[in-house]
């Protein structure tokens, strides 16, 4: 069953045409991924599908069972309120009426203005609050909560010291309690660490719902997705499957469709050539086969289709200015601490002439201060680190602090190069798409994107032998991650590279390291034999041997279990006993001789309230319950 259909949508700002003739269908259970480059529209194509912005032109229609979730790259805007409180903005409705439903009760006590009015006032209100949920609402909030892998000390602490994976899950909860039956994610893996991640994509794998993703990272869509929408000059073209099969079926459609012109010019040609012939000869036959042949020559050019121009992409290459040594880096039981807080110690690892390792772990482990310390910037607790004979470092900043805000983008380079010509600077630049004008505009109003660009520049004409890589590919959109990936592999130096693009990994990587407080564990081979090797190290972990403690462990395991299950139907029973009440006591208040007898419906209100307070608490264990045992 359709959920949404876009009809010819169009959007423009000015004379620059974003998009036109967008025209699809999302089906329940669809899981879509949204690629494009970078300023392409996506974005806006989302906006348009939730009505945060109007289309100039087409139609959105949602089906009545369709019910939107919109995650923006940006939300939780407020850093001071709590998680709990974050996510309970979801129920803000509710929170409102309890709100008012507290000043009606208050009114009647004081026997301020109409009681009569009050009290059917009351009586609606109770009522509604009743069927809407609002006895259950922020007991359902915390179980979210829970259920997404806060513990309970976590839902207090204020969203501007969440994690980025903490914000993500987040988010996610106030789309599931919101009851969407479509997700529209953009950018949901945007700073996550590789775990959370990959749990956004389990989770994702079993939502029983459809989704529109829009996402650079390649490996993730490869994981979650069933379908792709590409946006490329303002048009969207739909393939199925995931990423990695876009790209074959994107790959034989561009070239049946140059065959097809190529083969169509061809026989354009062939048939001019009659027709020029027929015209020499110049008999009235050859004349009407001439005009036979061009009528011919015009339905073929009715239906010539040029294949469109690729859109402009990065090209470059890393050289290295001369070969190192065979020992390229030796650290030994490296530490870094700053203060108090120890982030690793113990820390060893051996980089050769050639090698590509990446260097993987989650968010605010070190990794980016164990590159510092390589370098010099951070001056380390314990250990040693040693460069080899003849080694020449290049370093990429993920976060862009060794750009001038203040330059123009041609300064930005040619002070860096300064025995290069102007005409040398602009032609280096047009390579990563810095053209006309562009090449004067101040960095301070470059994208995030544009900014790397002019570092991956900078990187590339240093020639280094030694690439220190902090999250490469942040920033980037497919095309010039791929640009990134095409450079890498014809590089002849060593790479040490930061990056949780597991598909960067997993085309690169002779060796991984995952960083933690105690050390870097080395893996060889990729991201992928990375994850094999670790499941298997789980598996083959030692098992205690069955003896009487394990098996005296074990029952009491078992009664506990048996004895919580018994406690979740009792509470589901008593849950749906106090909810009857509540619904007998609330259909009494709004009896017109309860109605008139004031003491009769404060004492009816109390036990209402009372109830409620009982059915939350009951709510709140029985949920706890159902986390641990589902539908066993």
């Amino acid at each position: 069953m359709g959920l949404l259909s876009a009809g010819n949508l169009e959007k423009s700002y000015g004379t620059d045409v974003v998009f036109r003739g967008v025209s699809f269908e999302i089906q329940e259970n669809d899981r879509i991924g949204l690629v494009g480059r970078n300023g392409c529209g996506k974005t806006t194509l989302l906006k348009i599908l939730t009505g945060e912005l109007p289309p100039d032109g087409g139609t959105v229609s949602r089906s009545a069972s369709a019910r939107l979730g919109y995650m923006e790259q940006q939300a939780c805007r407020d850093p001071e309120r709590t998680a709990y409180q974050e996510v309970l903005t979801v129920f803000r409705p509710l929170e409102e009426m309890e709100a008012e439903i507290e000043r009606v009760n208050r009114s009647l006590q004081e026997k301020s203005g109409d009681s009569d009015a009050l009290i059917e006032r009351q009586a609606v209100l109770n009522e509604r609050f009743l069927s809407d949920g609002g006895l259950t609402f922020r007991s359902r909030a915390r179980s979210a909560l829970l259920g997404l892998g806060f513990a309970e000390e976590e839902l207090e602490k204020k969203v501007g010291v969440l994690s980025g994976g903490q914000r993500a899950k987040l988010q996610l909860a106030k789309l599931l309690l919101g009851g969407a039956s479509l997700l529209l994610l953009d950018e949901p893996t945007n700073h996550l660490d590789i775990a959370s991640v990959r749990w956004l994509e389990d989770f994702l794998r079993t939502w029983n719902g459809a989704f529109l993703v829009t996402s650079h990272d390649r490996y993730f869509l490869d994981r979650v997705t069933n379908r792709t929408f590409e946006m490329e000059n303002g048009r969207l073209e739909i393939y199925k499957g995931n990423y990695t099969a876009f790209l074959e079926l994107k790959k034989e459609a561009d070239l049946a469709a140059r065959r097809k012109y190529d083969n169509t010019q061809k026989e354009i040609a062939r048939i001019e050539g009659i027709v020029e012939q027929q015209r020499r000869w110049n008999r009235e036959r050859n004349i009407r086969t001439a005009e036979s042949k061009l009528k011919s020559i015009d339905r073929l050019k009715s239906t010539l289709e040029k294949p469109e121009d690729e859109e402009g992409s990065i090209r470059f290459r890393f050289g290295a200015g001369h070969r190192s040594g065979n020992d390229v880096l030796t650290v030994k039981n490296l530490a870094l601490a700053f203060g108090e807080n120890g982030l690793f110690h113990g820390v060893d690892m051996e980089i050769h002439r050639g090698e590509r390792i990446f260097l993987i772990g989650p968010n605010g482990c070190g990794k980016t201060s164990f590159l510092k310390t390589l370098l010099g910037v951070y001056t380390p607790t314990a250990g040693s680190v040693r460069f080899g004979e003849g080694v020449d470092i290049g370093y990429y900043d993920q976060l862009q602090t060794n750009l001038r805000p203040d330059k123009a983008v041609i300064d930005e380079i040619w002070d860096f190069y300064p025995r290069m010509t102007q005409t040398e600077v602009r032609s280096a630049l047009a390579l990563f798409l810095f053209r006309g004008e562009d090449v004067f505009k101040p960095v301070s109003a470059l994208s995030g994107g544009e900014r790397a660009r002019i570092l991956l520049l900078r990187l590339m004409l240093a020639r280094s032998n030694f690439l220190l890589l902090d999250e490469p590919t942040n920033h980037l959109d497919i095309q010039s991650c791929e640009a990134l990936e095409s450079a890498l592999r014809e590089y002849d130096g060593t790479l040490l590279a930061v990056s949780h693009d597991r598909y960067l990994i997993n085309k690169f990587a002779d060796r991984v390291y995952l960083l933690g407080r105690e050390g870097a564990v080395p893996y060889a081979g990729n991201y992928d034999d990375f994850i094999a090797a670790a499941e298997q190290a789980r598996a083959e972990e030692p098992k205690t041997s069955a003896g009487a403690d394990e098996y005296r462990a074990r029952k009491e395991h078992d009664a506990a279990v048996r004895k919580e299950k018994a406690e979740m139907r009792r509470l589901e029973k008593q849950i749906d006993d106090t909810e009857r009440e509540i619904g007998t006591l609330t259909g009494q208040l709004s009896n017109p001789e309860t109605a008139s007898d004031y003491q009769a419906a404060m004492e009816l209100t109390e036990k209402v309230a009372a109830l409620k307070r009982s059915s939350e608490a009951d709510f709140t264990r029985w949920s706890e319950l159902a986390q641990k045992y589902g539908d066993d």
